[in-house]
């Protein structure tokens, strides 16, 4: 069955107004039809993820869009970008990068988007509300917003979020339907847990890695201490697997009951997860052993939340490091704003402590040293790191990466 349009539709594809929508929906047309869709909805956001600079061809397409006069039809947040605009000494790229790099960045902003240059839109004033239709592109930002938000948008990648964008519309299907986000995969966690970051982690890990293209039900999670921790879970299920969505039971709001999470449906399969599974998934983290001699930390992948940077400074304060090992936090710069505001960085050179905005140390070339061991408390950044730049990782939580900077190498808890 082909795609039903209405009017508003018709007149954006034949062009009345401008060139630009007319080719954002023609595609999402395309794409539309690719997918099984028979209708188009109304979004009421949208987030970019193709400020990333992988080559022209990106540039090229937003740069159409702009000299066609193409604006964004909805309030639009960017993704990452390959460049800190904020910190531009921090990175490390050849001129011939730098420019195409800033310049796709800058696109964006031409079309009309939000200068946000985050992965977390959730931690933005620009935050969907439970229920409301989105078109977000960024694995960690999908899985978050239709989990802990309640908030409903499919996977949408590079250029299909910009055209939907654009139009102020999207494909009805997917996960944008009420019938498609029952769970269908029960993860039961079988003894005792603590709420602590790594547990979330590792649950994060075993879910992705299991799920395959099916929803994940967890039962048995312990209340989070915050809705970082379900951040956590979400990249790092979306790092290893394609999931968009999880349900937890008592803890996310599609999921108050079991019963809810399955809408009365039988799970399609069970799987038990124990500490030693736990264990195991955050053990691969790691290349390297406790006491390895450390050249970085790295914090915020996710970006760091206020609430990350508020756990984060008295640790410091605290430990006080002062071996020089440089502290990589990753953060937007929106909460960047807020805590130079409040003051609360003015000690930060004294711990090493280098914020990065708009990009992340994973994606573009940062870190003063990549031939040294770096620790992370980020399932992403330990999964996603030694393929993109090189470097030997390991994890730990927040606590352990503070006192392995102190102690100038990796020094980790008991599991």
């Amino acid at each position: 069955m082909m795609l039903e349009l209405t009017t508003e539709d018709q007149s954006m594809l034949d062009g009345e107004q401008g060139p630009a929508v007319a080719a954002a929906m023609k595609i999402l047309i395309a794409f539309s039809n690719a997918v099984g869709a028979q209708e188009l909805l109304d979004i009421a956001g949208a987030h970019i993820d193709g400020c990333l600079y992988h080559g022209q061809a990106s540039l090229d397409f937003v740069e159409r869009l702009v000299e066609g006069g193409g604006r964004v039809h909805v309030p639009t947040t960017l993704n990452v970008g390959s460049f800190d605009l904020i910190h531009p000494g921090l990175v490390k790229m050849p001129p011939s990068q730098e420019a195409p790099a800033r310049r796709l960045m800058k696109a964006h902003l031409e079309l009309g988007c939000q200068a946000t240059f985050t992965c977390a839109p959730y931690q933005t004033r620009f935050r969907p509300a439970f229920g409301e239709q989105i078109a977000w592109g960024e694995s960690n930002a999908i899985v978050f917003a239709n989990s802990v938000i309640g908030a409903r948008t499919n996977r949408y990648g590079d250029f299909i979020d910009l055209c939907c964008a654009m139009t102020g519309r999207a494909p009805a299907w997917g996960l944008h339907l009420s019938d498609n986000r029952r769970g269908q995969i029960l993860f039961e966690l079988t003894g005792s847990f603590d709420p602590t970051d790594a547990l979330f982690v590792g649950v994060g890990l075993i879910i992705g890695q299991a799920s395959g293209d099916r929803i994940p039900v967890i039962s048995g999670l312990p209340q989070p201490r915050d809705e970082d921790q379900l951040k956590a879970l979400g990249a790092a299920a979306a790092t290893t697997g394609a999931v968009a969505l999880f349900h937890a039971v008592g803890v996310t709001p599609e999921a108050k009951t079991l019963d809810e999470a399955f809408r009365g449906m039988a799970p399609e399969a069970t799987i038990r997860i124990c500490r030693a599974d736990i264990d195991h998934a955050l053990a691969k983290l790691s290349s390297v052993p406790d006491g390895a001699p450390l050249a970085a930390v790295s914090l915020g992948t996710p970006h760091f939340s206020h609430d990350e940077w508020m756990r984060l400074l008295p640790m410091l304060r605290e430990v006080a490091p002062g071996r020089g090992i440089p502290i990589y936090a990753n953060t937007g710069r929106a909460t960047l704003a807020r805590l130079q505001d409040e003051g609360e960085l003015d000690d930060a050179q004294k711990f090493s402590l280098i914020p990065v905005t708009d990009t992340c140390t994973y994606v573009t070339t940062i870190l003063e040293r990549l031939d040294g061991v770096v620790m992370t408390n980020s399932g992403k950044w330990a999964h996603y790191a030694p393929g993109n730049i090189g470097v030997s990782v390991v994890f730990g939580d927040m606590e352990d990466c503070v006192r392995s900077a102190a102690a100038g190498h990796v020094v980790r808890s008991a599991p």
